[in-house]
């Protein structure tokens, strides 16, 4: 178990007085059948902040990186039927692995996310000709390719949308560098 993941079981019990254990039960009780509805009743019911419910959720479903054997396997089913859009995801990487090595790369079942200290990004196949750039950069006003965001992933603030690989230019790969540094 990674040193991250601890803590966030040692932080949840922290601020909840129950064990980790206890809500994988409670979650697991409920029969629910997305993400979403887990993240949402931990939230609403629980009073859960968005990271320990995500944490959660992704726990009780085995859907983070953690909980498979063979974390490609993850990258290669977002990619499925958005073949063509894998391009772009192996550029990134090879171009956000240059930005320093301390980058975590952690597969999740619908995006990838990328963490430094915290996480800084995400990288997704949204639909079958758009490829997502989920930024964390709280405070910065939208510009050029930067859009901001009140939904979609709430550690995401902002997004660039590509369709391609000639998309990937200075201005995004700016901007996955100053998340990558406020980080």
């Amino acid at each position: 178990m990674e040193q991250a993941e601890k803590t966030m079981m040692e932080n949840l019990y922290k601020h909840t007085g129950k064990a980790f254990e206890y809500w994988i039960a409670l979650v697991k009780q409920e029969n629910f059948e997305k993400h979403g509805q887990i993240v949402k009743f931990l939230k609403e019911q629980h009073g859960f902040t968005h990271g320990f419910a995500n944490f959660v959720a992704l726990k009780a479903r085995a859907t983070d990186a953690a909980s498979v054997d063979d974390k490609d396997e993850l990258i290669q089913k977002q990619y499925q039927g958005k073949e063509h859009l894998r391009p772009l995801y192996d550029r990134l990487i090879s171009e956000i692995n240059g930005f320093g090595n301390d980058v975590e790369i952690a597969p999740k079942n619908a995006y990838v996310s990328l963490r430094r200290k915290k996480q800084f990004a995400i990288l997704q196949p949204a639909t079958k000709t758009r490829f997502e750039i989920g930024l964390n950069l709280k405070g910065e006003p939208a510009q050029g390719k930067l859009e901001a965001i009140a939904t979609a992933n709430a550690m995401c603030s902002h997004k660039i949308n590509l369709h391609s690989a000639e998309d990937i230019d200075q201005e995004t790969l700016h901007w996955l560098k100053t998340a990558y540094e406020r980080a």
